[in-house]
Parts: structure tokens; sequence; C-alpha cells
């Protein structure tokens, strides 16, 4: 009985893992092993009694968690614009844009994926999207069928990491760190991802041209006339917008001094690129609209398409995160701006009916439920884990890995590969994530980028054969029989299972090196951060000092000065008050309760007592 108080946590965790094996939700199964646990461990006098009465209050904690609202609301904006056919007509044009050129639909769907992961957010909406519209398209014009379910699968996972990623948020309130910070900090990363796929396409193009022909003359139906394609004016039209949003990147103060009346010097860089691209496209917005009601004939039937299809998703994309990445609005406020835009988005283009509400609204409130429930569940098993001090468990077996920082980061990476084939991004989050993140702030990683580098890995969790969920998805839409082609009379062969897989090998291999590229740099999700600021307290005390006029006499000689140090710089013992403050050390305990008790004695240093430079102190320090 003494090895099984002493190893408890070990049970536990054993424990929770024979009540997933035994097939129970996740959700039930952290719940009902955290009371299980919790109620023996009272029995064994492992913990007191006390415990119990904690859970209520950390409960209401989830529900009072202002950042998890942040999920119901991009989750909504994205089903609302996946719904409105924002998708098919995304696909439909990128395609006509990259289709002359060999693996030019495979680049229309990365390109598109990137896209909808930046509105939608959620994988299961883009990854359906683009196979019920992309890939019997893909198959038509012979592009190989591994290839086609790789490259789909693979993009629609990118709303994993793009901003505003779901896993994201969770990952920020795991770590207790903003999602701001960490929307920044996967910036560069998921689009270093992206040009890693667009270059295995390339490079499938050059070398396999096969297997990605290009779209042929008869299936594109944006043309001119006069038979021309039309590139020239979108490309003219590009070189505009490009421009403008250069030249206000380079006059932003002067713009800001103009807009304020007052001299603006600086502006952030951030902000420079929010506003300048916002700008950009909403040069090249006007331009088609006017060209559309004056029918002047200034653009080709591409570049207008191209316009009015592109611009609406991009300027809320910009505004949404803009304001997140500025400090505008928090992720929540965000969330709730995106989701009212896609909602406007959906009336403008005529397709807002209460059917597709309902739907959209169906779906946000059962995923918003089912992360609720993992949370609570979660929650239930942490607090009893960390009772039983399961945290130094966790550091004990973590601390003493050869190899450090590299190979602490090397094992947790291989711990979550191997979990991701049983477990979804969800679970791994509200599981293993508050296990290992005190660790890793032990050892001094900085918690954004091992939130970003988790992210990462925990996309593989869809990419897995055979049971990632991505596959799964495409595996719902994919053709299983052979059926005739509506545009080409042809009979089409059907996409097995696992030609589904094997497509998802090679995309699942470059999520592993992104893994690796992130470990080997961490400024690519650091560089993006803000600098952290170090407050100089001695500077402060010396502004407060100033402000508050220079110590009397009798001041300097108390034992204590104003920032708990005596006169020879030695700290001043526990509990030792200045003359000043009005306040005198209680001599033994009955003294010290009862002006523990007594409302007209504050604390000094905290935040009822009368020095205000303690209690400025002690505000920062928290």
């Amino acid at each position: 009985m003494e090895f099984f108080i002493a190893n408890y946590a070990a049970f536990m965790f054993a424990g929770l893992i024979c009540f997933l094996l035994l097939g129970f939700p996740v959700a039930f199964s952290l719940g009902a092993c955290g009371l299980f646990f919790g109620l023996l461990g009272i029995e064994l006098n492992v913990f007191p009694a006390s415990i119990i009465a904690w859970l209520p209050q950390r409960l209401l904690g989830i529900m009072a968690n202002d950042t998890l609202l942040a999920v119901p609301f991009f989750t909504l904006m994205g089903l609302v614009l996946e719904r409105s056919g924002m998708a098919e007509d995304l696909l439909d044009t990128v395609g006509q844009v990259f289709g002359p050129m060999r693996g030019g639909l495979a680049l229309a769907v990365i390109f598109v994926g990137a896209l909808l992961a930046a509105t939608t957010g959620v994988v299961a909406a883009s990854v359906i999207s683009m196979g019920l519209i992309s890939l019997p398209i893909m198959m038509r014009y012979g592009y190989d069928r591994r290839l086609a379910s790789g490259v789909i699968a693979a993009s629609g996972t990118l709303a994993q990491i793009i901003p505003p990623s779901l896993v994201l948020i969770i990952m920020a309130d795991q770590l207790g760190r903003s999602v701001g910070d960490m929307y920044k900090g996967a910036f560069v990363p998921a689009f270093m991802l992206v040009g890693m796929y667009v270059l295995y396409v390339v490079l499938l193009a050059i070398f396999k041209p096969k297997m990605v022909p290009a779209l042929p003359v008869e299936a594109r139906v944006f043309r001119e006339p006069n038979g021309s394609s039309g590139y020239t004016s979108l490309l003219v039209l590009t070189v505009v917008s490009v421009l403008v949003a250069v030249f206000l990147a380079r006059h932003m103060a002067e713009v800001h001094t103009w807009w304020q009346g007052t001299l603006v010097e600086s502006v952030p860089t951030d902000e420079k690129i929010v506003v300048a691209m916002c700008g950009g496209v909403t040069v090249a917005w006007l331009i088609a609209f006017i060209n559309r009601v004056t029918r002047m004939g200034l653009l080709s039937r591409l570049a207008e398409r191209v316009t009015f299809v592109l611009i609406p998703p991009l300027l809320l994309i910009f505004l949404v995160l803009g304001t997140i990445f500025l400090g505008v609005a928090t992720p929540t406020e965000g969330g709730a701006m995106g989701a009212m835009g896609a909602l406007i988005m959906a009336m403008m283009r005529g397709r807002m009916s209460f059917a597709l509400l309902k739907q959209a609204l169906g779906s946000t409130t059962r995923l918003a439920s089912f992360v609720m429930f993992i949370l609570v569940g979660a929650t239930v098993f942490s607090m009893v884990f960390q009772a039983a001090d399961g945290h130094k468990w966790v550091e004990h077996l973590l601390d003493d890995l050869p190899g450090g920082q590299v190979g602490f980061l090397i094992l947790v990476n291989v711990l979550i590969f191997v979990l991701a084939f049983f477990l979804d991004f969800f679970e791994l989050s509200f599981i293993v994530v508050p296990l290992l993140a005190p660790v890793a702030d032990k050892l001094g990683i900085d918690l954004i980028w091992f939130g970003v580098l988790l992210a990462v890995n925990m996309q593989t969790s869809f990419m897995h054969p055979p049971f990632g969920f991505a596959l799964f998805y495409l595996r719902s839409v994919a053709p299983e029989k052979p059926y005739v082609d509506k545009v080409t009379g042809k009979v089409m062969q059907p996409v097995t299972t696992m030609e589904i897989y094997k497509g998802a090998i090679p995309f699942l291999v470059l999520q592993l090196v992104m893994v690796a590229v992130l470990i080997a740099f961490p400024s690519l999700v650091t560089g993006s951060l803000d600098k952290k600021v170090d407050v100089d307290m001695d500077a402060v005390g010396a502004q407060m000092r100033d402000s508050l006029g220079a110590p009397s006499a009798g001041d300097a000689a108390t034992s204590e000065n104003l920032w708990g140090n005596d006169a020879s710089g030695s700290e001043a013992p526990a509990g030792a008050a200045s003359e000043a403050d009005g306040a005198v050390a209680p001599a033994d305990p009955a003294s010290a309760a009862s002006a523990e008790e007594s409302s007209a004695a504050p604390t000094p240093g905290g935040y009822g007592s009368d020095d205000p430079l303690k209690s400025l102190q002690e505000s920062i320090k928290k």
C-alpha cells in the first residue's frame, strides 16, 4: 500500500489509459478517472478532503473564461462562409488562374486551402468542400489520384496552424499565454508550410509532368470575346494594388499625422502591414466596382472575377487578424466581428437563408459543447493529478533527459506524434499539454514556441494513415464506385482508400520536416513576438519618490525603506513595516491574527497598502 501511495500519480495516469482503452468517450473518461482517484485518494489520505470543494470553483472558472468564447465565434464564421458557397467560388476562380500551368489545379487547391484556413479554421469543412469540388475536376483532367487526394487532405489541415486556428486558441489557454502572441508566433511557420507544399507540387510538375497536367484550353471559361485570356489586365491590377500598399507602408507616419492632427514619427511594423494590405485590396475592389458599374471595360472578365471573389474574404481576414495583432480587439472580440462579417458577406452574396443559419448554429453548438465537455473532464483530472503531485512525477521523468532542451523537445514531439494516431488535437491539448508545459517552462523553453511547435505536430493527427480524420473526411466524399463524368461523358475509376493513404504520406513527411525546422530555428516563432519590456524597479522608485517628495530624516532612520530594505541595503525581516506606513509588526501570533483580520490595517506592500510605492511594486510583480 505504501508503494501505491508513493506512486499515486503514476497509477492515476495508468488508470486514465485503461479508461480510454475501454472505449469510453474522452470527456467522461477524464472526469470519471479524476473523481474515482480523487475519492480513493481521500480515503487513503493522499490529499485532504477539501480537494472536492475546489472543484465547483474550477468549473465556474471554465465557464467564465472569455478566451474560450473565441472558439464558437470563429467556428460560426467559418461555417457560414463555407456553406454560403465561398469555397466553390474560390476554387473555381483560382483554378482558372493557375489552370494553364502544369500542377495549376494542385496549386489552386493549396492556395484556396490556406485562404479557407484563415477564414474557416475548421479542417472538416475545408477538406469536404475541396474534396467535393476539386477532386472530380482533377480526376477529369488526368491528375494522379494519389497526389490529388494528398494535396486536398493536406491543404485542409492548414486550418490547424494558420490563424485563426482553434487549436492555437486552446493551446494559448492551456499554456497561460496570449492568443494574439500565439497567432503571431504561428504566422511564419504556417506560411512556410504552405511554401513547402507548393515546392513539392512544382517539383512534381518539373520531373513528373504526367502526374499534374495543365488545364486544357476548352476548360478555361473566363476568356475575352477576342479569345485572349485576360491575364494582362489581372497583372496590371495586381501591380497597382501592390504599389498602393507599398506607398501606404512607407508613408504610414505621414498618414497618421494627417489623420490625427498631431506629429507621429513612427508606426509599428505589424500595423503598417495590416493597414497597407487593407488599403491595397480596397483600391483593387473599388477599381473593379467602378468598372462594373460604368462598364468602361478597364478589366478583363478574369480580373473582375478574381477581384470580386478574393477581395471580400481577404478584407475579412485582414480586419479580424489585424485588429487582434494590433491590440485593438481581443481574440473573442475579433471572432465576434468575424462572425458578423461572415453573415454580412453571405447576405451580400444573396445566399443567406434561415436553413443555412440553422445548420451553422447547430454545428457550432455541437463543436463548442464537445470542447467544453472535454475541458471540464480534463479540469477534474488535472486538479486531482496535481493534488497528488503528478506535476512533480512528470518533472522527474523528463528532467534528466540527455540533450537538455533539444532532448526534451525531441522526446515530446515523438510522444505527440505517436499519440496523434489515437487522439485528436482537442484531447492532446487538454490531456498532454498541461503535463508538459511546466517542465518546458522550467527548462527555459519559450512557451509560445513550445505551443506552436506542438500545434504543427498535432496537425499530423489528421494525416496519419489509417486513423487520420482528414483522410476519413476525404473518404466520405471521394467516389467509391466507377461513375460517368458529367462533362466528358467518360467512365471514371473510383478513388481507393489505399490511394488516399499513399497520397497523404509525402505531405505527412513535409509536416514532420517543418517540426524539425522549428526545433532547429526557434526564431521563426519568437522573432515575430513583441520584445519583452524590462521594468527597472529602482528607476520607478526614484520617479515615485520624486513625485511624492524627498523622505524626511525620521523616515530615513527607520529599519525598512520604501522598497523593503534597511538602510544598509540588506533585506528587512519578513513582516517588518516602516513607521511611515503607520503599522507596527505584531509581537505574537494572537496579535498577528487580529491584525490580519482588521480591515483598518492593510497588508504592507499589498494592494490595500497606504504606501503607493509598495503597491506599485507588488502590482508589477503580479
